[in-house]
Formats: C-alpha cells, sequence, structure tokens
C-alpha cells in the first residue's frame, strides 16, 4: 500500500494576479498526455531561484540560471525528456523553444526561461514543443494551477499543489505553487521542479533571499533516494499586482507563507516517493549546529538498510544506530545518544533502553507515519528531514522507466 496523498482541489488552489498558465499536449514522450506548461507573467514581475548543484547541469538549467536577472516574462516547461546530457545541441534546442514562445509573445528570447524534465541523454523533440506553444498559449489563463501540476509530472501518481493567503500591512497576497518529484530525490538546492508564485511586491534580492530560505527549510529537506538530479530546479515569481511588502514585518510573513507552501509541496514529493509505502521524518535534536544535526539526519533518511526495514516493518533498530555512528561526527560520544519511535524510548545513553520490548517498535513500524527522533545530548540545535522506505516498487519502477 502507498502513503496516502490526494491530488489537489483546483477551487482551493487561488489564481495568482499577473501569472497565467497554459497546458498543451504535445507528445513529448508519449501521446495523450498533458506535457507542455507556458506561464505567462506580467511585466515586472521579480523572480528568483535556486538551482541543481549536479555539475552535469541540463541545457535548460544552463539557460534559465543565464535568464533569470532579466526582465523574465514566461516559463516553458516540458515533462518527458531532461535535455540533459546533450551537449551543445541540447543548448541550441532549448534555446529554439524560448526563441519561438518569445516570438509569439512578443518578448525577447532571453526573457524566457526553459525547464524539462524527463530522460537524460536523449535530444529535446523541439519540433514537438514548438508545436504545442499555441494550444498552450490558447489555454493561459489564471486559474490553471491544478492543470499545471499535472503537466509537469514524470513518475509522479499524483499531482502537486497548495496555496495560502498572507495578509501583509498593505493587504491580502496569495501564495500558490506546484512542484513534481517522486524519484531522483535528494536535492541539493531544491526539488526537481518546483514554482511558487505570489501576488505581493518585493525586490528581486529580497525575493531571492526568500526563495533560498524556502528551499533550505523544504525542498533540501527532503530525500527518496539520495540522488541529486540534473534538472533540480526552485523558482520563485512575485508579479506586484497585489499588496506591497514594504516592511521587514512583511517580508517575513511572506517568506514563512512561501515556505509554507514549500513545505507541504516537498512532503508531498516524499509522500508520493516512487514505491514508497511509508513517511517518516528524521528528527536530530541537542546537536552542536544545525548543520551537524542535519548531517546525522540524512545518514539515517539515506541508509538502504534502515529504508528497507522500514518497508517491512521490521524494528532492526540497530540499523539506526549504526547511522548515526558513520554519519561523520568525529568526536560524537555515543554513551550519550537516545533513539525514539515515536514515543517508544528505545535507546538511552547508547544502548538498548531496559523496558523497550520489539512489539513496541513493531507497533510503530507498522504505522503509515513515522518519526524517528535522535538526541545527541551535546549542544542545542536541531534539525529534521523527510524521507520514505524503499519497496520492490522502487526497483519496478526505476528498472522500467525507458520502457
Amino acid at each position: 500500500m502507498a502513503v496516502r496523498l490526494d491530488p489537489p482541489d483546483p477551487a482551493a488552489l487561488h489564481p495568482v494576479p499577473g501569472v497565467e498558465l497554459g497546458i498543451a499536449m504535445a507528445g513529448v514522450k508519449k501521446p495523450g498526455r498533458k506535457d507542455v506548461l507556458v506561464v505567462r507573467l506580467a511585466p515586472g514581475t521579480t523572480v528568483a531561484g535556486v538551482f541543481t548543484k549536479n555539475r552535469f547541469c541540463a541545457a535548460p538549467v544552463v539557460l534559465a540560471k543565464k535568464n533569470i536577472g532579466n526582465a523574465v516574462r514566461a516559463l516553458v516547461v516540458n515533462t518527458g525528456n531532461a535535455n540533459a546530457g546533450t551537449g551543445r545541441e541540447g543548448l541550441r534546442r532549448a534555446n529554439a523553444v524560448c526563441a519561438c514562445l518569445a516570438q509569439h509573445l512578443g518578448c525577447k528570447p532571453n526573457q524566457v526561461l526553459p525547464f524539462s524534465t524527463g530522460v537524460i541523454m536523449e535530444q529535446l523533440p523541439e519540433a514537438k514543443i514548438v508545436a504545442g506553444l499555441p494550444a498552450a498559449i490558447s489555454d493561459l489563463k489564471g486559474a490553471n494551477w491544478a492543470s499545471a501540476a499535472e503537466a509537469i509530472m514524470t513518475t509522479d501518481t499524483v499531482a502537486k499543489a497548495a496555496s495560502r493567503m498572507v495578509e501583509l500591512s498593505t493587504g491580502v497576497a496569495t501564495v500558490t505553487g506546484i512542484a513534481k518529484g517522486s524519484g531522483m530525490i535528494r536535492p541539493d538546492m531544491a526539488t526537481m521542479l518546483g514554482f511558487i508564485a505570489t501576488d505581493a511586491g518585493i525586490s528581486r534580492s529580497n525575493l531571492q533571499r526568500i526563495a533560498r530560505k524556502a528551499a533550505d527549510r523544504s525542498f533540501n529537506a527532503i530525500t527518496v533516494d539520495g540522488d541529486t538530479s540534473t534538472n533540480d530546479a526552485f523558482v520563485c515569481l512575485a508579479s506586484g499586482r497585489g499588496p506591497q511588502a514594504r516592511s521587514g514585518k512583511d517580508e517575513g510573513l511572506l517568506e514563512e507563507a512561501v515556505t509554507e507552501v514549500a513545505q507541504l509541496l516537498a512532503q508531498a514529493i516524499v509522500r508520493d516517493g516512487e514505491g514508497a509505502t511509508k513517511f517518516v521524518t528524521v528528527t536530530v535534536e541537542k546537536g552542536r549546529s544545525e548543520a551537524e544535526c542535519r548531517k546525522v539526519a540524512y545518514a539515517i533518511a539515506h541508509s538502504p538498510l534502515v529504508k528497507t526495514a522500514l518497508f517491512a516493518s521490521d524494528p532492526n533498530l540497530g540499523r539506526i544506530l549504526a547511522a548515526v555512528g558513520y554519519a561523520g561526527i568525529a568526536d560524537l560520544d555515543t554513551s550519550k545518544v537516545d533513539l525514539c519511535l515515536d514515543g517508544v524510548l528505545v535507546a538511552e545513553g547508547g544502548a538498548r533502553h531496559a523496558g523497550y520490548r520489539e512489539a513496541q517498535g513493531a507497533a510503530v513500524m507498522r504505522q503509515d507515519e513515522i518519526t524517528i527522533r535522535v538526541r545527541l545530548n551535546r549542544g542545542k540545535a536541531a534539525a529534521s528531514v523527510w524521507t520514505c522506505d524503499f519497496s520492490y516498487d522502487y526497483v519496478k519502477i526505476n528498472a522500467e522507466y525507458r520502457t
């Protein structure tokens, strides 16, 4: 049984004034599915983003990073083909798509940001995408968020979208976002693809700061399989057609709303992890720094032995302590480490708790949602990451990805 994840309710996704979305079925990989998304932005929209640190980054990432400092007027997203590992020809094809969309919208090619997701090392079928652009443009409307979330899916089993309203000193602003991802997830910046828009007015430098902080507290705190994609991109858009963020307090409130939406999307990615049956929160407390706590949390979350034990509902909890031990904290005093599963104290002072019974651990492990809590007892810092288990279906999905 997979972790329960409901598709987004279109009625709960608030349109963002100044942002329009259009979808097309271009047959990029398979016919009859939504696979091209165009986002048209009002003049004056500020855009910020963070991108993959994978050195083999895809052609669209190269162009998006280059163009993001311009007066961006549009985004174009395709699924079914990553346009990664495609060399100069991949860049040419990505540029060609941007140029065609720019001609349709009456802007410059360097005012378009391209994004792609799908199979690596296959050339982008630019002709199919270009042919699909008129349909996507004719479909442009502000209420298309749910459909847009479907258009960027690859191995996702359900679309991912979220929306919130936030009251600034100058009025109520909208924050709405979509994301895709379920495998090849261990973002080193954000998620595979994520887009969050607001109608608030804010400078690009402050929006970039918000994007970075939101990514670190959401997409940079998840892992499905430990793989960092070649195409990761998280982009924040602020159309300025709504209330203006005129104070530090306004910016703080906007940051909270963007982060909340990003966290909802990030957690949805983990819940939809390829073959996932368990949603797992790993919290490490009382460390010397947040970075140290995150390092230990990721060691647990990445462990194939821990993840397979989770799938089997097997309380083989020594695997968790082993992961804490090899996380790379050189001066860790293991005699002070405590471990809990939900509210069950499993290990205390680095050894099995005298009152722990395996039946207690087994009962927790059978749950769909589990919290693994580690106390290092060497400081006041804490950090959490979200992950899932490894099932038979994870291997099957990835073994058959190209077939």
